[in-house]
């Protein structure tokens, strides 16, 4: 059980209050700095054999195992004191044996650690361990943490026909239990650190010694140390405080809740961001094409995986262009459709008082604020309004012409496209990206369109994960066999090698030759 706090807090700049020597001060001062809260339990013990000697128990109720301490507390009233003598000030000489004494029996109940200030003592004590005060400036504290947690379940957001279904929780122990689980080798580390000057989250930072870089090991924890904030309630906050670039509607921190993924991340050669309190965990450094990478790609055979992820690239075209080619085409193009098309398209227009732009707007938006709501809504009805809401409100634009019969199709396969996207982070991306493609469309026709396009492959270009260039391995192409699990996946067997801008130090991923054709 550790206690420690965040290098980067004021509080540590303050002097250190050391425990008093009776049992009636230290509680004084306990219930002063706990507001006297109902929660924190403060259990005294008057030990037999004329009352000679006494112990407190202090622990949050909720926080601790309420079982272990009875049971602690009934051993220890059966200790027998009758030897115990006086001293001169009326105390019990027997107080630090009766310590000692009581000390040695708590090791049957889990990790021991010495507590000399009023600082580490309630750093214990809010975190789920169990004090134990004596007549004396001597305190240990007991690991007995236990409190309600939401059990291992599927993941709801990263669901796959094939492949584990366990999920991550948000105990920070159980997920670095899964992820072990997965990958049973000595040097998977972890180090915890405490993050939040009030909320003093547990944040783990886990790689694979002489897999992940050193470098990148090293600035994960110089990151997540510069950290200054009063609590971290979630990843989230964690990845706003670490990312590379702020102002880029590109995700350049990689999240899961499948133990699976995050374990082959690791044997990837990256590094792995678990926090108390949440199934999301982080993965450093992340690359564009694997927010285009789904779990199950490698559960599959090589032939079908391929042909599912080059379906995917497909959807993500669509979810990005789709609209925006229309109107372009519509507006300035309309040489470029089939005379048939064009004029079933032009009746179809015929008494529609906008131009296709704002028909575009205004379905794009309507179908957002309705798979908002879909997310909000109790699960039970959500699902039924967002896919009702989105036929009715479709087909009676159409019938009150407001919007055409063809710009509703346009729009439904954006939204279907939008998601095929295995990473939820990506997909509000592509959100994002289609409103200011649809104005250049709108504007300038294809040349807009393809100037945006230029515009974002530019920006891909410069960004960078911790050091590591986000469009890798596109560019810049640093081995062929990094391109082997990209748009396409090869069979395992013929991936032996790592990719080469993570694993440095071991790029070797299987010795084995095959015979296979």
């Amino acid at each position: 059980m550790a206690a420690s706090m965040n290098s980067n807090d004021p509080k540590a700049a303050e002097p250190i209050h050391l425990l008093c020597a009776t049992i009636d001060e230290n509680v004084a001062e306990i219930r002063k700095r706990l507001g006297d809260s109902s929660d924190n339990k403060i259990l005294e013990l008057m030990m037999p054999a004329g009352r000679l000697s006494r112990l407190a128990i202090v622990y949050t109720e909720g926080l601790a195992d309420q079982v272990a301490i009875s049971e602690y507390s009934k051993v220890l009233m059966e200790i027998d004191l009758s030897g115990a003598q006086l001293s001169e000030d009326g105390k019990p000489i027997g107080s630090e044996a009766t310590c000692r004494l009581a000390k040695g029996i708590a090791s049957g109940y889990g990790p021991l650690l010495e507590v000399k200030d009023f600082e580490g003592l309630l750093n214990i004590v809010l975190i789920g361990g169990v004090a134990v005060l004596s007549d004396s400036d001597q305190a240990f504290a007991i690991s007995l943490q236990k409190w309600k947690e939401r059990t291992v379940s599927e993941p709801t957001t990263e669901s796959v026909v094939r492949g584990p279904k366990d999920a991550f929780t948000e105990s920070i122990r159980t997920n670095t239990a899964l992820i072990r689980r997965k990958i049973r080798y000595p040097d998977l580390w972890l180090e915890t650190k405490t993050v939040g000057r009030i909320s003093q989250t547990d944040v783990g930072i886990m790689y694979v010694k002489g897999l992940a870089d050193e470098s990148i090991v090293d600035e994960v924890r110089n990151r997540i140390g510069s950290i200054d904030i009063d609590g971290i309630l979630e990843s989230g906050y964690i990845e706003e405080s670490i990312q590379d670039t702020t102002f880029s509607p590109f995700p350049t921190i990689y999240n899961s809740e499948r133990p699976d993924v995050i374990a082959a991340e690791l044997l990837e050669g990256k590094v792995a961001i678990l926090v108390d309190g949440t199934p999301f965990v982080l993965v450093v450094p992340a690359l564009l094409i694997s927010f285009m990478h789904s779990p199950e790609d490698y559960y599959q055979r090589y032939d079908i995986s391929s042909l599912i992820r080059l379906l995917r690239f497909i959807g993500g075209f669509i979810a990005l262009l789709g609209p925006s080619m229309y109107v372009a085409i519509t507006t300035f193009h309309q040489e470029m459709l089939p005379t048939p098309l064009l004029i079933s398209l032009a009746s179809q227009r015929e008494g529609i008082p906008f131009p296709a732009f704002i028909e575009a707007v205004i379905m794009e938006v309507t179908f957002e604020i309705l798979r908002e709501a879909g997310l909000r809504m109790p699960r039970t009805i959500g699902m039924a309004v967002s896919v009702v809401g989105t036929l009715v409100i479709g087909q009676a634009a159409v019938a009150a012409g407001i919007v055409s019969a063809a710009m509703v199709i346009v729009v439904s396969m954006t939204a279907i496209s939008s998601f095929i996207f295995p990473a939820y982070s990506i997909s509000n991306t592509i959100r994002m990206l289609r409103f200011p493609l649809m104005g250049l469309a709108a504007s300038f026709g294809l040349v807009g369109v393809f100037v945006g396009m230029l515009g974002i492959i530019t920006h891909l270009a410069g960004l960078s994960s911790f050091g590591v260039p986000y469009a890798s391995p596109f560019t810049p192409l640093q081995s062929m066999s990094d391109a082997k699990d990209t748009l396409i996946r090869l069979p395992v067997w013929a991936m032996k090698k790592r990719p080469s801008v993570f694993a440095k130090l071991n790029p070797v991923r299987q010795r084995t030759k095959s015979s296979k054709s």
